[in-house]
This record gives structure tokens, sequence and C-alpha cells, in this order.
């Protein structure tokens, strides 16, 4: 076995972060190696910062890196190469601040939040590739200040057929005094973050992505679906109304994905959309990209201006439900039943169902 090279010492803006193994290979079929990975977050690093500013975030830790066969735990199986860190690792830097989070369930966690550059580069000597942050800041972690909306090809479609549905998104959102911005998800999908004011709850941000992906269907019934089970969904863009249900996290701008490829999720302007491909960015391309253009999710920072009222939307899911019939729909599996939820159970062993 060759030894690994020693690690080796980064100066990150004033603060020194130790990375061992530098030349571990943790993304085989790209060749990039651990420190390729530090380094690609130190090149876009006001982005990476700004992404995760005061925001509590779950680490997706990789610390074998992505080889063939590696595989993810889960809730029923620990045993996986990789894993979701939610809590602040052990032994952290007394650096790494944190913020104080609950989980649907009740319990509670210090998860990590960063507040400079060198805790990013810190997480990825763990292994880190992408991190999660929750849409909240850590002075208030109960109002959202972000809404994000997922478009997510089901089987039977790919990106460019979110890409098709991403105008209309935004189109809906200017319609109701909002401001969108897009990015690729760095797999298959387009995410579009919307900065609002921190002043409503979760459920009222979940409320209001449902009020949109709801018209958004109307608009496109045959190209978007707000169906919940899988089985129902068919070759559709799914507007997973649940990323904005509390302790649910998207991959932040600039995060490295746990694929083949390397890529990143990437900002990108409304202008170039139809004519970027996932694969356009990754952890070789994004250091250029950045600095060509700069943050593009600036506006998306804790505190930058401006915000926008949901209230629109707020008032279209009210008109729904008067003049559609419209309720609410099922949460994720893990959160306790919810105040006017309908039944969580899969269309095809509902008994009760009428076929």
């Amino acid at each position: 076995m060759t030894p690994s090279a020693p690690a080796v010492e980064l100066d990150v803006r004033g603060r020194t972060v130790r990375v061992s193994s530098p030349d571990r290979v943790v993304l085989p079929q790209r060749g990039f190696t651990k420190l390729d990975v530090v380094q690609h977050f130190l090149a876009v690093g006001d982005g990476i910062l700004g992404a995760l500013l005061h925001r509590p975030t779950t680490l997706e830790r990789w610390p074998k890196g992505v080889v063939e066969g590696a595989r993810m735990s889960t809730r029923q199986d620990s045993s996986g190469d990789a894993f979701y860190q939610k809590r602040v690792p052990q032994g952290a830097p007394d650096w790494v601040e944190t913020s104080r989070i609950a989980f649907p369930s009740g319990r509670t966690a210090d998860e990590v939040a960063p507040t400079e550059l060198a805790v990013v580069a810190w997480a990825a000597n763990l292994g880190t590739l992408t991190f999660h942050p929750w849409p909240v800041v850590r002075d208030d972690v109960e109002r959202p200040d972000q809404l994000r909306i997922d478009l997510d090809p089901q089987p039977g479609t790919d990106f460019s057929d979110a890409v098709r549905v991403a105008p209309h998104v935004r189109e809906l959102l200017a319609e109701h005094g909002l401001t969108g911005y897009p990015k690729t998800s760095g797999g298959r999908g387009v995410h579009v973050f919307v900065p609002i004011e921190p002043r409503w709850t979760f459920v009222d941000a979940r409320r209001a992505t449902i009020a949109l992906g709801r018209e958004l269907e109307r608009r496109l019934p045959d190209q978007v679906t707000m169906r919940w089970w899988k089985e129902e969904r068919g070759a559709t863009i799914f507007v997973d109304y649940n990323q904005m249900a509390r302790d649910r996290t998207i991959a932040s701008a600039y995060s490295v994905r746990a694929n083949a490829r390397g890529t990143v999720s990437a900002p990108v302007t409304w202008d170039e959309l139809p004519d970027v491909h996932p694969d356009d960015f990754d952890v070789g391309t994004m250091a250029a990209r950045f600095a060509q253009v700069g943050d593009l999710f600036a506006p998306l920072v804790a505190h930058a201006a401006p915000r926008f009222s949901i209230e629109p939307l707020l008032e279209l899911a009210d008109r729904q439900e008067r003049d559609e019939g419209h309720g609410d729909l099922p949460y994720p599996p893990e959160y306790p039943k919810m105040p006017g939820e309908p039944k969580r159970v899969q269309p095809s062993r509902d008994r009760d169902r009428p076929h």
C-alpha cells in the first residue's frame, strides 16, 4: 500500500486548517483528491460561506471517498460508508460555532453553524462533500428566510425537463411579487431559492410552496406533479414541497455532489439556464467559473436585501382551499401526524380509497 502524503497546513483567512491524507482520492472516476475538494471550497470561498453563514448545517461525510460500492447510512442501517452528521463532531475546534435546532420528534441537536471559511475547510478535511444548511439563521431557527423550490425529475424525465419547467416558476413567482434564483442541483434537478422575510413558520413556508406547486401543476398538468406518492407521479417534474418542512434540507450552492462526475451545485442566471448541463460544473471547473461570474447567490446570504413577502402565496393557498377544496398534503414518514394532514397511506395500499 502506498503511504499517504503528509498532512498539509493551509492558511484560511488567518486560521490554520490541517488537511490529513491530502492525496487520498475521494472521487476516483475523476481522480479528485481530498486536497482538490478543500481547494475547490477555498476557491469559491465567499460563495460557499455565504450559502452557509450562520445557518445550522448538516454535513454529508464520505470519509473513504465515493468509492465503488460505497453506500449511505440510513436510519434503519447505520453500517454504510457515508453518513449525515447532524450534531457537531466530537473534537471540533473551539472556533467551530453551533446552533441548537429541534427535530420534528422534539429532540434537539447542536449543529455546525459556519461563521468563517475555515469551518468549511475543516469540515471538508473530515470528508464532507455536501453541505445541507437549514433555511434559517441561528438567531431565529423557527422562521425561514428562504423559500426553496425543488424541481425533481421523475423516471422518464431528466434535467432538460426540469429546465423547461423552471421559467414557469420564475413567472409565477414574479406574479406574486417574488424573485427566485436558480441553481443546478448537481444531479438531475433544478433548485430555485427565494429570499423571504423571516416572519413566517416552517408550516407557513411549506404551505406557500404547496400553493405555488399546485398552481404550477394546474398550468402544466402534463409536465408537473404535486403527488407525494411515487406510484402516482408518472413521467413528470415533482415539486418536492416537503423540502420546506422542518429538518428537510437541500444541498447548498457550491457543494460537491457524491457522484462519479464530481459535480458541483452551481448557481446560474435565468438566461443561461437553458444552455447549461450539470456536468459543466465540477470540482475541476468551478473555480474558474466563480472567478468569472462571482457569487450569483449573494442575494440569498443571511440578512441580505431585498427579502420578499410570502403573503401573496398564502393568499393563493387560501383561494385554493376555499374555491377548489384543496387541503394539506402528506408530510415525510418520520414526522408525527400533523394537524390537517390527510392519511399518510400509499394509495395502492389504502383499503378505504375509492377504486
